[in-house]
């Protein structure tokens, strides 16, 4: 990654967190610190406890709220945030300035709730595509593919985390594919890794409706939107499961529902 790049990044996460969480406190919010992230019935230390303890990813399921009809509601965004934010200040005390990694698939909701992470936790928040735009000096990840390569953008994607972690208090939203390099995973447990999963029926209806011209590995010239990304979702999912389980967390959101128009969807919640 470009030098100029790597300064920015220093130079963002000095104060660009550490602002957002002085005006929150300013405003008389106040925050409890708990003393201690409860794995099951186990007491955790710290993440590098947690990874020590588990064999598997934590499991943390967040479902979506069911009306008085039965059916499954996400109109009340606020709760939903609010829940995220109880979640992230539960482990605050014990990250200790670590980094947090967002894994998962495209279209997942990395972006969104990594957002609500840095405020709550009082760090920094970096897409590692957006950072990889900014050094190669191109608008999206999809002109990288098309004038460049996949192997080109992967490489520039490497060295965007090997830089990210070296530094502290960030969360950072990966790439779908991020995970597909071991040499990610060396750098990204130097922090905490969490995996959003998210069925593949939620996500192929998401991006049907939004297009494909971004997701340069999705796009197709013709047939049905759904069933070409679902299609191709697929066969990602299968490619990258193993990857993704090597994921420090799991937060399943297997009970999102699918009929949320997808800019309520990236403005309010995840899915």
């Amino acid at each position: 990654m470009e030098a100029g790049v790597g300064m920015a990044l220093q130079s963002r996460a000095a104060g660009f967190g550490a602002g957002r969480r002085r005006s929150a406190l300013c405003g008389g919010e106040s925050r409890a610190r708990v003393g201690s992230l409860r794995v099951g019935d186990q007491v955790a230390s710290s993440p590098a406890a947690v990874r020590a303890r588990v064999s598997k990813p934590i499991v943390t399921p967040l479902r979506a709220k069911k009306s008085s009809g039965g059916h499954e509601n996400l109109h009340n965004s606020v709760d939903e945030a609010l829940l995220l934010k109880r979640k992230s200040e539960d482990v605050l005390f014990h990250l200790n300035g670590r980094c947090i990694y967002l894994v998962g698939m495209m279209g997942s909701g990395k972006s969104t709730v990594g957002k609500i992470l840095a405020e709550v936790l009082g760090y920094s928040f970096f897409d590692s595509d957006k950072l990889v735009e900014q050094s190669v000096g191109m608008p999206s990840v999809a002109q990288i593919f098309k004038v460049h390569s996949e192997a080109f953008f992967r490489d520039n994607e490497t060295s965007v985390l090997r830089d990210l972690s070296s530094m502290r208090r960030l969360v950072v939203a990966t790439g779908g594919g991020a995970v597909i390099r071991p040499v990610n995973w060396k750098n990204m447990k130097k922090g905490l890794s969490v995996w959003l999963d998210v069925p593949l029926e939620a996500l192929a209806r998401r991006i049907a409706k939004v297009g494909t011209a971004s997701r340069p590995l999705l796009d197709q010239p013709s047939g049905d939107p759904y069933t070409m990304a679902f299609s191709k979702l697929s066969t990602l999912a299968e490619q990258r499961g193993d990857a993704y389980a090597n994921a420090d967390v799991r937060v399943s959101l297997e009970g999102m529902i699918p009929q949320v128009t997808p800019s309520g969807a990236n403005s309010c919640f995840p899915i």
